[in-house]
């Protein structure tokens, strides 16, 4: 890096600067790991029901609940929270950025990602699971999907995944949103939709789909969804004890209950927090 001398006049009127900002001339203060600042800006999902939603109403889903009680715990309120969309695959360029404080998105931890930023948690084991209709007796393992109509987003891996290690005879269809899918599945023009299990259950709870779908209850893969914040940051270790309290104090089963009862979604307990399920 240059460094490069500036006048005294520079100097003074850049002082100036700092001072105006310092007392007030910014009227955000993300980033502040002590909490307590005007606004903490959060990455969440804006289309996950269950997750991360935007509704007409503002931000609901577990992943909103988990982000709000972690903002609480550093020290913010939720009007002081701004929450911006983060997009699978701009997640970890936001918190490179610093556009974001903190990212709870079902951000699966992976090595891969490790190697970009830091992740707090795990606060939610999943697993890639199907979703059935509710009357489907003929789908009870991951073997009867050979044959089957297996459905996916686009540029999911998902189904992919199923066919390569589970059914090689399964009929891949790629729709191009996860609720189309379920409209496909309502028909009859699909057999099972394949992705996480919270996020299928997240789908399966909305009203208009209530008692219409089943998880299979596969267990094909471990997904373990972090926090992720910048790489080095110390908001890391805050975020890990404000987990550990929501999990302590009930909150954390609450908000299970509250956003995945609904489609009867069997999760795991409460992740051990630093451990990341192979």
């Amino acid at each position: 890096m240059k460094l490069r001398k500036v006048s005294a006049a520079s100097a003074a009127v850049l002082a100036l600067a700092l001072t105006a900002t310092a007392c007030g001339g910014d009227d955000k203060d993300s980033g502040s790991s002590d909490g307590g600042g005007k606004k903490i800006t959060i990455g969440i999902k804006f289309d996950q029901p269950g997750l991360g939603q935007k509704t007409p109403d503002g931000y609901a889903g577990f992943d909103v609940d988990v982000a709000t009680y972690v903002a609480k715990k550093l020290g913010y309120t939720e009007d002081q929270i701004e929450w911006k969309e983060s997009k699978s695959a701009d997640r970890e360029t936001m918190l490179q950025r610093g556009d974001v404080d903190f990212i709870a998105a079902t951000y699966s931890i992976t090595p891969e990602r490790s190697e970009k930023v830091d992740f707090a948690g795990p606060y939610l084991l999943a697993h890639q699971d199907v979703l059935i209709r509710a009357d489907d007796d003929k789908i009870k393992s991951p073997e009867d999907l050979n044959d089957a109509k297996l459905c996916s987003v686009t540029g999911s891996t998902s189904a992919q995944n199923v066919k390569d290690k589970l059914a090689p005879k399964a009929q891949l269809q790629k729709y191009p949103t996860y609720s189309a899918c379920l409209n496909g599945l309502q028909t009859g023009a699909i057999d099972a939709l394949t992705t996480d299990d919270s996020i299928l259950a997240g789908y399966a709870a909305q009203s208009q789909f209530k008692g219409k779908f089943k998880l299979g209850g596969f267990k094909m893969t471990n997904e373990n969804y972090g926090i992720g914040v910048k790489k080095g940051s110390d908001l890391k270790a805050k975020i890990n004890t404000a987990l550990e309290k929501m999990v302590d104090d009930g909150s954390w089963d609450a908000a299970v209950k509250k956003n995945f009862g609904p489609a009867n979604y069997q999760n795991e307990p409460a992740p051990k927090i630093g451990v990341v399920v192979e």
